[in-house]
């Protein structure tokens, strides 16, 4: 008896099967004390607005979590949904932050495929994408553009 080949669960895309104008919706998140906390100890951030909840933020209300932690969590949904397995490398990222993200925000995002361009060889494509970092009332927080080599299909 022959066994069927099985498909990948979480496998991402070949740059085959994107294209220019395509967009992808991550899932949402929302950030924790915990995530907060784990994330300035790793890194060192221990920035005095980060760690002192006395600290006076002037206009800003609740806790503020860094830019890099909003971008981190993307790019993890980011690489569980398209680009595991597939992924061979981050080329380039700008990224411009546009409103503070709080502890107990919840965060996701589109990301838009802006080019895909084949390489001459070893059937890959550089990929480039906007994206646009949402919060929970749907206002932006953060745009990113990415560039990544992606695999093609064997």
């Amino acid at each position: 008896m022959t066994t069927p080949e099985a498909t990948q669960i979480g496998q991402g895309c070949y740059w085959q099967d994107i294209a220019a104008g395509q967009i992808f919706k991550t899932f949402k998140r929302t950030i924790t004390e915990t995530d907060l906390v784990n994330f300035i100890s790793v890194t060192g951030m221990l920035e005095t607005i980060f760690i002192d909840t006395t600290f006076e933020r002037g206009a800003m209300r609740g806790r503020p979590v860094p830019g890099a932690l909003t971008y981190t969590l993307i790019e993890g949904f980011i690489l569980q949904g398209m680009v595991q397995g597939t992924g061979l490398a981050l080329l380039e990222v700008h990224k411009k932050m546009l409103a503070p993200v709080f502890v107990g925000d919840t965060i996701w995002a589109e990301v838009e495929i802006t080019s895909v361009r084949p390489t001459s060889t070893n059937n890959r494509a550089v990929v480039a994408s906007r994206i646009d970092v949402k919060n929970q009332r749907n206002e932006d927080v953060m745009t990113y553009t990415a560039t990544r080599m992606l695999a093609g299909r064997e």
